[in-house]
């Protein structure tokens, strides 16, 4: 089986309002250091080994279903599961 792990992230150009949130919060539990947080979606998705439109499938859904492509963008790693 094929392992597909999806990240969704803002695009840099998006205020991230709940990653400053954190920061906030983090910042005032003490760890000054931090000078960024950012939120993102993290998804897994199965394939049967002969998948042959795999990559352009995983697109489709992500650009259809996973992700607002207006503000978010995403990046993907595909692995054989054990």
């Amino acid at each position: 089986m094929k392992l597909v792990k999806i990240y969704v992230t803002l695009k840099p150009s998006v205020l991230d309002a709940q990653g400053e949130a954190i920061k906030s919060a983090i910042n005032t539990m003490g760890y000054e250091k931090i000078s960024g947080v950012h939120m993102g979606k993290y998804f897994e998705l199965n394939f049967d080994n002969d998948y042959p439109e795999l990559e352009k499938d995983v697109d489709a859904i992500c650009d259809n279903l996973l992700t607002n492509p207006n503000i978010e963008t995403y990046r993907y790693e595909i692995m054989e599961e054990e």
